[in-house]
Formats: structure tokens, sequence, C-alpha cells
């Protein structure tokens, strides 16, 4: 497997050591989980609401991927989706998906709303 984006609501999962430690935890032994600064921003405010300062420090040293955001491309991929009956996927979760796609990277995501979205765009979903 290539590099895993590893969405925020996993790594929520993951710090409340939820169901999917385990897969999050092999992902991180072979050295394959990448995030990205859309997903730093979700998670980083609130650990540092809760001092974790030891947790940003080790978020903020994985693999970031860089983001060049196709406007364009994320207003068709919504056109795609309001036309399919997709609806409610937001712009936060277009972007993730056009990052992913754009570095060749599988999403790991709880995230109903990749699910919706992988049904209409071509991404690879754990």
């Amino acid at each position: 497997m290539t590099g895993v984006l590893v969405d925020t609501s996993v790594w929520i999962d993951y710090f409340r050591k939820g169901n999917n430690s385990s897969d999050l935890d092999a992902f991180i032994d072979e050295n394959i989980v990448v995030t990205n600064d859309l997903i730093l921003a979700e998670l980083i405010p609130y650990l540092k609401m809760k001092r974790q300062i030891k947790v940003i420090k080790l978020l903020q040293e994985i693999h970031r991927t860089p983001m060049q955001i196709n406007w364009n491309e994320i207003m068709e991929f919504q056109i795609k989706c309001l036309r399919s009956g997709a609806n409610g996927v937001g712009i936060p979760v277009l972007i993730i998906a056009q990052n992913a796609k754009a570095n060749n990277l599988t999403i790991f995501s709880l995230d109903k709303h990749f699910r919706l979205l992988s049904q209409v765009i071509k991404f690879r979903l754990y």
C-alpha cells in the first residue's frame, strides 16, 4: 500500500482508544501514514486546548503531503455529488479527497461522507 492519508475522524477515534486503533498502529509501524495541513488544522486547536503538546509535536512530525487546491476541480466534484444525490459532502471532505487523489494516497476515514464521495469520484478509500 502507498501512503495512507489519515483523516481527522480516525485520529479522534485513535486518541479515544477506539475500534480502529490497531489499523492505525499498523500503518504507523509501516511508516506509511501521511497528513496534510487541513487535517492538522482540524486537530491541533483542540489538542492545544487540552495542552497535548507532545501529541501535537508527534503529529507535526508525520510526513505532510503538499496541498494544491484546484477550486475548479472541487466545484466539479461538488456538481457530480449533487447530480448523483450524494448531498452533504462538505468542502473539507472534497479538499481531502482531491489531495489524496493528486498524491496517489489511500484515505483512511470513519466519516460517512467519504463513502458517499467514493461512489461519485474515484479515489482509494481504506
